[in-house]
């Protein structure tokens, strides 16, 4: 079945994943492009100052190029819906390795909500998948 024949049976499973990765696209560039200018502000309010530079912006660059993923599923959901599940594996790192910081002592709880806010995305992008299936 074509991609525009399949988009065009499931036009509400299609608009959701379009908006549930569009909205994660955007959200995140809004999040990390700020990050690129910020290095010295979050040395001087969150001591200790960052020692590797190059795991830093090399986290920023990765994690921008995931935006640009989300941006590219967007566009057309089910031609790129392989890469969905790969998606969640963006979205399933983080709050895993928060938690486990977190019960390790490791940081603060504080950083909670936005590991939280990522298992929200991580759930939207699983329903996207499951609704963009081929239901023949």
């Amino acid at each position: 079945m074509s991609n525009t024949n399949q988009a065009s049976r499931f036009p509400r499973a299609v608009r959701f994943a379009r908006t549930v990765y569009l909205a994660a696209g955007i959200v995140g560039l809004v999040e990390i492009i700020p990050l690129y200018f910020a290095e010295a502000l979050i040395n001087q309010r969150q001591p200790p100052a960052i020692t590797h530079a190059e795991f830093y912006y090399g986290f920023l660059g990765v994690t921008l190029a995931w935006q640009v993923v989300f941006l590219v599923i967007a566009i057309d959901p089910v031609r790129f819906r392989p890469l969905m599940p790969v998606s969640w594996i963006e979205k399933g790192l983080y709050p895993i390795a928060v938690g486990r910081l977190v019960s390790t002592g490791r940081t603060s709880a504080q950083i909670l909500p936005a590991a939280a806010l990522d298992v929200v995305w991580l759930v939207l992008f699983v329903i996207s998948w499951i609704r963009t299936q081929d239901r023949r």
